[in-house]
C-alpha cells in the first residue's frame, strides 16, 4: 500500500478482494485478465472449492475503473472485446448457490437459530437451508431447536466445512487428528497429493511431496489438528468414514459396484485395486443418483464399521413375501443405512399382517396358483351370471376385482397361514363366500343352481360361465317327456341346450326345446337312428319315457 520508491515502478498482484473502496495512489495502469476465482458448493463432494471462472461485467468495469482513480490511466483487458457482451452482468451472490451450513452454524453460535427472522439481501434458498440444518443436526452440532451443541462449537472453531470438522474432531478423540486433518487437506486442496482414486495413495504422495505449497498445507493440517494426540492408530477409510458416513459402500460383487449406505448405486472402474474391496469409505462421487462414479475412496474394514459405527449400525426383524418360496419369510437383519451386514432366518408369528402380506404376495405374483377347485370356479361363475343380470346389488367378483382387492378379501382367511401350501380350496372357497351377503346366497341357490333335474331324475351340471348365458350339456334320450324350455334366475333365462348323442357327441344347441322336437328332431332321429341303432329315437319325444340307457335286447 506503500508509494513506489522514486524512480521505481511498483506492480500490484490482487485478487478479488482488491474490489473495495481501498485506493491505491499511482495506479495507471490495469491488466485484467478476466477470470475469478468464486467458491461453488459441490454436493457430491459435500464441500466449497474455489472455481476459476469468467468475471461479470460488473466487475471487469470495476477492475476497469481502478486505471483512473486518481489519474488518467489505461486498461488491458486480455480478451477479445466482442466476448465483452457474453459476460454475465452481475456476478451471482454467494449465498444463492453456496453450502450454508457454515452460515447457520455461525448464525446459531450468535444466538440467531432462525434464519428466516433476519433480512438478508438476497434470502437464502429454503432447499439449501433445509439441506444445511439437516446435515449439522446429524453431525451433533445443533439441537432440534436449532441451537449450537457443545460439539458445534468445536466444529466452528476449526476452519474446515462442517463435515469434516466432525472428521478431525472425532479422529481426534481416538487420536487421529492428524491424520484426520491430513484427509481434510487433500479434500480440500484439489490436486494435493495427485489424483489418485484411492485416498490411501494421495496421502502417501502428500507425505513425499517437498514443495512450497505442500509444506504451506502441512503446516495447516498442523495447526487444525493441534489439539488432538498425532499418532496414525485409524485407517484413512475407517476416519474418512467419520465424515461421509451415508457413503460407507459395501461392493456388490459386479465388476467395481457398490451401494452406499444412502441408497446410492457407484461403479468404480473394475481395474482399480478397490474395485475388489468388500467395503469402501467414499470421498467424492459424480454422476446419477443410480450409478455415480467414485473419484476417491478408500479400503474400510468391516472389524473397523463394527468398532467405530455401532451407533448406525440397526439389527431389526424383516418380514417379507418370498416369490420364489411363495410364503411370508422373517429374517433378522443388522443394517447400516441401505447396506446388508448380516442376515439370520427367524421363525414367522402368523398375524393379520403376514396374512395381508401373503394374500398381496400370492396375488401379485401368481393368482392362478390358489388352489382353485372347480367348486370354486363354479361359484363364482354363478355369481357372475347374477351380477351380469341385475348388476347391483350382486358384487363385482370379477378376476381384476379379485387381484386389485386380495387383501380385503383373502387376507381375513389367512390368519393362521403364512406359505401358498397351507392354503385349502376350502379356504379359498370360505374367503370368497364371505363376500356374498346371506340374502343373495339363498336367492343364487334358488335362482342360480348348481344342477338342473332332467326327467330322468340326474341332476346335470349347469355351467355358467358362458358369456352368452348358462348351458346344460345333456344327452337327449334324458329330456325325452319335457315339454317346456328349461329355464333359470325364477324363469327369466333361459339354458341353452347343448344337446348330445349316446356316444355325448354334440347333435344342436337349442334354446327352445318345444321348437326342437317339432322340427329338428325328424331329420336328427333319422340321423341318429341309423348311428346308434340300439338306442331308442321315438317319433314323439315328448311322450316317449326319459332314459340313460340303451333298448332291451330283442327290441
Amino acid at each position: 500500500l506503500k508509494p513506489a520508491p522514486k524512480d521505481m515502478r511498483k506492480v500490484v498482484l490482487a485478487t478479488s478482494i482488491a474490489e473495495t473502496s481501498l485506493t491505491i495512489d499511482g495506479v495507471r495502469v490495469v491488466v485484467d485478465s478476466g477470470l475469478a476465482r468464486v467458491p461453488r458448493y459441490e454436493p457430491d463432494v459435500g464441500l466449497t472449492r474455489l472455481e476459476t471462472v469468467r468475471v461479470s461485467r460488473a466487475a471487469a468495469d470495476q477492475r476497469r475503473g481502478r486505471a483512473g482513480r486518481t489519474s488518467p490511466g489505461i486498461c488491458y483487458r486480455l480478451w477479445d472485446e466482442p466476448q465483452t457482451g457474453a459476460l454475465e452482468p452481475f456476478a451471482r451472490p454467494e449465498i444463492l448457490a453456496a453450502d450454508l451450513s457454515p452460515l447457520l452454524l455461525d448464525l446459531s453460535q450468535w444466538g440467531a437459530a432462525d434464519p428466516d427472522a433476519l433480512a438478508f439481501l438476497d434470502p437464502p434458498p429454503k432447499a439449501a437451508l433445509t439441506e444445511a440444518r439437516a446435515l449439522l443436526r446429524e453431525l451433533g452440532a445443533l439441537d432440534d431447536h436449532g441451537r449450537i451443541t457443545d460439539d458445534g462449537k468445536k466444529l466452528r472453531a476449526l476452519p474446515l466445512p462442517p463435515r469434516l470438522a466432525r472428521m478431525v474432531v472425532d479422529a481426534g478423540a481416538q487420536g487421529a487428528g492428524a491424520r484426520a486433518a491430513d484427509i481434510a487437506l487433500v479434500l480440500t486442496e484439489r490436486g494435493l497429493g495427485g489424483n489418485d482414486v484411492d485416498l490411501s495413495h494421495r496421502l502417501y504422495e502428500l507425505a513425499r511431496d517437498r514443495s512450497r505449497r505442500a509444506e504451506d498445507a502441512r503446516r495447516m493440517a498442523r495447526r487444525w489438528a493441534d489439539a488432538a494426540p498425532s499418532n496414525t492408530s485409524a485407517s484413512p477409510g475407517t476416519i474418512l468414514a467419520l465424515a461421509y458416513p451415508d457413503r460407507i459402500a459395501k461392493n456388490r460383487g459386479a465388476g467395481g459396484s457398490f451401494l452406499l449406505a444412502n441408497g446410492r448405486g457407484a461403479i468404480l472402474d473394475a481395474a482399480q485395486a478397490l474395485a475388489r474391496e468388500p467395503y469402501l469409505a467414499i470421498a467424492e462421487i459424480a454422476g446419477a443418483a443410480s450409478a455415480g462414479r467414485i473419484l476417491s475412496a478408500a479400503r474400510l474394514d468391516e472389524r473397523d464399521l463394527e468398532a467405530h459405527f455401532k451407533a448406525r449400525i440397526h439389527e431389526t426383524l424383516e418380514v417379507s413375501f418370498d416369490e420364489k418360496a411363495m410364503a411370508v419369510r422373517a429374517r433378522a437383519v443388522r443394517k447400516l443405512g441401505a447396506l446388508m451386514l448380516a442376515e439370520h432366518p427367524r421363525p414367522v408369528a402368523a398375524s393379520e399382517e403376514t396374512a395381508r402380506m401373503l394374500a398381496e404376495g400370492i396375488i401379485r405374483v401368481g393368482f392362478e396358483r390358489l388352489p382353485w377347485s372347480e367348486a370354486v370356479r363354479q361359484w363364482l361363475d354363478r355369481v357372475r351370471f347374477m351380477r351380469r343380470l341385475e348388476g347391483e346389488p350382486w358384487p363385482d367378483l370379477s378376476h381384476e376385482m379379485l387381484q386389485a382387492r386380495a387383501a380385503e378379501w383373502l387376507a381375513p382367511a389367512l390368519h393362521s397361514k403364512t406359505s401358498l401350501a397351507e392354503i385349502t380350496a376350502d379356504d379359498l372357497a370360505r374367503a370368497l363366500r364371505a363376500l356374498l351377503p346371506r340374502e343373495l346366497t339363498r336367492r343364487l341357490d334358488q335362482e342360480a343352481p348348481l344342477y338342473f333335474n332332467v326327467p330322468t331324475g340326474s341332476g346335470l351340471l349347469i355351467d355358467y360361465a358362458p358369456e352368452e348365458g348358462p348351458m346344460l350339456s345333456v344327452r337327449v334320450q334324458e329330456l325325452f317327456g319335457l315339454d317346456r324350455h328349461p329355464t333359470v334366475a325364477a324363469g327369466r333365462t333361459s339354458l341353452t341346450l347343448a344337446l348330445l348323442s349316446p356316444a355325448r357327441r354334440p347333435i344342436q344347441t337349442t334354446k327352445n326345446l318345444p321348437a326342437f322336437w317339432r322340427g329338428s328332431w325328424a331329420e336328427v332321429k333319422r340321423e341318429m337312428r341309423g348311428r346308434y341303432p340300439k338306442h331308442p329315437w321315438p317319433d314323439d319325444p315328448v311322450g316317449a319315457p326319459p332314459t340313460r340307457r340303451a333298448k332291451p335286447r330283442g327290441k
